[in-house]
């Protein structure tokens, strides 16, 4: 098995520009000069972040030395707001940024969205950077140039596409990750298996849970990046009517109307993910593609990373179909949900009976009325 130390950089290579993502096992000590050698030519730089980061990292990697000025994002989804994103555009102007200024996302997926929407749309754009402190960051939300904010009629509905000038990997961060968010990224580094690569897919389903510590964990990081990475250069802004990057979203068509419905905060995006795979997994299983043992199979392994399977109190059918018609895929009027064909493989399906999607619903414990 690699060390992280071996492994080399991924560059996301496409039409107008292309970046790496750098993968760093040394730890802290050694993100901090590779950072400041990037910033050198952007001397006026802002930090985003968020308290609980800053203030955990404080003894190990002091941030604000590089950054004449930072800007602390409340924690939550909640962050991903106009009102927030009008307070973080306030202290770019007092920091009197330019166009060769730069920000940097230092964080999760929530400061990762929103740093790099507001570098997307400041003086119509500036660069950045993403250095993700979560597992749900580094091996998803950090790669791509996906941003956005969320607003009350759905999740990520104000947005870009933006690319960062790099990304930094660095494991030792999610050393300080509570339990619980390691968890959540792991629905994510499941979906990967899941849409694209059976061999992960068996690794994770039977080796021993996966850790900060585990030797195994950095070179899955890697391939989850690969992943997504090779899938954002053959499709960057999501255009290709079959596959292409819709495929990532295998389970957050569910997910997405989850959080909406249940209120943001409730569940983590992970945990919503978890049970939007299992909705997918089940709707595969009606549209003849696998079979019973399949389903029961994932629900083991999300299981075992102590991610639910079922709803924690009942929702409405009504609204959560409901906020299901705000989803992005959706092409004029109608849902496309992501299935698998098989593990490893997924596709696209339209025309989905509403009566499926509600009975769906229903059987991980939403009710009626």
């Amino acid at each position: 098995m690699q060390t992280l130390s071996t492994l080399p950089p991924l560059s996301v290579e496409l039409k107008d520009k292309s970046y790496p993502i750098h993968f760093i096992e040394e730890g802290l000590s050694a993100l901090g000069p590779l950072l400041q050698k990037q910033l050198e030519p952007n001397s006026n730089a802002v930090l985003v972040t968020e308290r609980y980061i800053k203030e955990t990292l404080e003894l190990n990697w002091a941030p604000h030395n590089f950054f004449k000025n930072e800007f602390i994002a409340p924690p939550g989804e909640g962050s991903k707001s106009l009102r927030t994103l009008e307070h973080l555009y306030t202290i770019l102007s007092h920091a009197q940024l330019d166009r060769q200024s730069a920000l940097v996302a230092l964080g999760g997926g929530v400061v990762g969205d929103l740093c790099g929407f507001a570098a997307a749309t400041y003086l119509r754009g500036i660069g950045y950077y993403q250095i993700p402190t979560s597992l749900l960051a580094m091996v998803d939300s950090s790669v791509g140039g996906k941003t956005g904010i969320n607003l009350d009629a759905g999740k990520n509905l104000v947005g870009a596409f933006y690319h960062p000038k790099a990304v930094f990997i660095c494991p030792a961060f999610l050393k300080t990750l509570p339990e619980k968010e390691f968890s959540s990224g792991m629905a994510e580094v499941i979906k990967y298996g899941l849409l694209a690569d059976l061999d992960l897919y068996t690794q994770l389903c039977e080796q021993d849970p996966l850790h900060p510590e585990h030797h195994a964990l950095s070179e899955i990081i890697r391939r989850c990046c690969t992943i997504k990475a090779d899938i954002v250069m053959q499709d960057e802004t999501e255009t290709t009517t079959e596959g292409g990057r819709a495929l990532l979203n295998l389970g957050h068509t569910f997910a997405h109307a989850l959080e909406k419905v249940a209120g943001y905060g409730k569940y983590t995006h992970g945990e919503a993910v978890s049970i939007g795979l299992c909705l997918a997994m089940r709707l595969s299983e009606l549209l003849g593609y696998i079979n019973e043992q399949a389903l029961h199979t994932l629900k083991i392994l999300l299981e075992k990373y102590k991610l639910p399977t079922q709803l924690r109190a009942p929702l409405k059918v009504s609204a959560l179909t409901a906020a299901m018609t705000q989803d992005k895929k959706a092409k004029h009027g109608n849902l496309r949900f992501i299935t698998l064909k098989t593990i490893g493989q997924a596709n696209i399906h339209s025309d989905i009976p509403s009566e499926w999607i509600e009975m769906l619903w229903r059987e991980v414990g939403a009710h009626a009325s």
